[in-house]
């Protein structure tokens, strides 16, 4: 009973079967067969490495929407003056607050740097550079935040050998999220109600060096490996009474990546420098600004996958279409083959010349006989 069962099991089985059999007497070999099959084979191969590939990598998705929270600026910048010279504030777009300096350090440290550091500035530069040349670099950095070495400067090593001589300002300030202004300036800040004052009175103008070096400027929380683009930034002054502007353009954004989820910002900059000569008509007070416009709408970016079930049905597609097409193809070409060999056939018969019966006239048979006539 067992043995029946298994029989009418097995027939069932061979009657639902959808995909008919050639018999193998139909099938006929040949070397063109083989050398198609031997193309075919090898691009699905080809085809298959690369999708898996494609399968393996993410990409960045952007969304958009609208901000309301506070923000921080996080600041790292060495002055070429000393500390009790300059003073370090941010004022809102009303001019009438000025943000809390208590989150800022006032270091003195030597202007020049050690040959370990300048070698990650020359870095740091020449990453700014490709940049502004390869946009898409932006994701790379994105996918590889948190795995990326950290973007500071080394710790000094040789303090007895160089007096400090500039100031190093570092640290975080709290704004709100409006348009604002962030100066360094001669002499300390002295909040007052309608506005603020700087008390330069007692720093003499042949003391004024706002030579500086950027080796940090951020907004939002702080992310390890991510690279910004005033980070690394060195400007010397050429006159002591100068101006250096810029001009910064703020996105919040939000980063969500399979090593990362934070809330960060990008920001875009126009830089501008002049020297300070009222008697030229060139007015304004010699320092470092940075004027920033924080943007409402907040970017989201996500780093999406493709699904293994969309990998499946696209490998599928690869192997199934190149089946199709290559048997297409080489039928195709047969048909071409066979149609010009018979035409070569046809035309060498015909051009073939045989000795005619004695009372013909003509130097050729013909090519169709009628017998009756003879």
């Amino acid at each position: 009973m067992r043995r029946l069962n298994r029989k009418k099991t097995l027939n069932l089985m061979k009657e639902l079967d959808a995909f008919p059999k050639v018999p193998e007497s139909y099938v006929e070999t040949s070397a063109s067969g083989g050398t198609v099959s031997l193309i075919a084979f090898t691009t699905i191969a080809f085809l298959t490495i690369m999708e898996f590939m494609v399968y393996r990598d993410t990409w960045m998705k952007y969304e958009y929407e609208v901000d309301k929270d506070f923000t921080r600026i996080n600041i790292d910048i060495t002055v070429a003056m000393r500390c009790q010279y300059v003073g370090a504030d941010v004022l809102d777009l009303a001019e009438t607050m000025v943000a809390s300096a208590d989150g800022l350090i006032y270091e003195p440290v030597p202007f020049e740097l050690t040959p370990q550091q300048k070698e990650l500035q020359r870095m740091l530069q020449l990453i700014q550079s490709r940049l502004q040349e390869e946009h898409s670099l932006q994701d790379v950095i994105f996918k590889s935040a948190f795995k990326s070495a950290s973007t500071a400067l080394p710790p000094r090593e040789d303090n007895s050998l160089q007096s400090p001589d500039a100031c190093r300002i570092h640290g975080h300030l709290y704004v709100n999220k409006v348009a604002g202004n962030f100066h360094i300036t001669v002499g300390k800040a002295i909040p007052h109600p309608r506005g603020h004052a700087h008390l330069a009175a007692l720093v003499s103008h042949e003391s004024y060096n706002f030579s500086h070096r950027i080796d940090h400027l951020s907004f939002g929380e702080l992310i390890p490996g991510i690279i910004n683009p005033l980070d690394g930034t060195e400007k010397i002054a050429s006159d002591h009474n100068q101006m250096f502007q810029y001009f910064i353009t703020v996105v919040p954004t939000k980063l969500h990546t399979y090593k990362i989820s934070a809330e960060t910002h990008q920001f875009s900059v126009t830089e501008r420098e002049r020297v300070i000569n009222h008697a030229a008509g060139s007015h304004g007070v010699s320092g470092i600004f940075m004027k920033y416009d924080i943007s409402s709408l907040m970017v989201t970016v996500t780093e999406e996958h493709m699904p293994f079930w969309q990998f499946l049905v696209r490998l599928c597609g690869i192997i199934g279409g190149i089946f199709s097409t290559t048997g297409i193809l080489h039928g195709f070409g047969r048909f071409v083959v066979e149609i010009i060999f018979c035409r070569f056939r046809l035309g060498s018969y015909r051009s073939t010349s045989v000795p005619l019966p004695e009372g013909h006239t003509s130097n050729h048979l013909p090519l169709i006989t009628d017998n009756s006539t003879h």
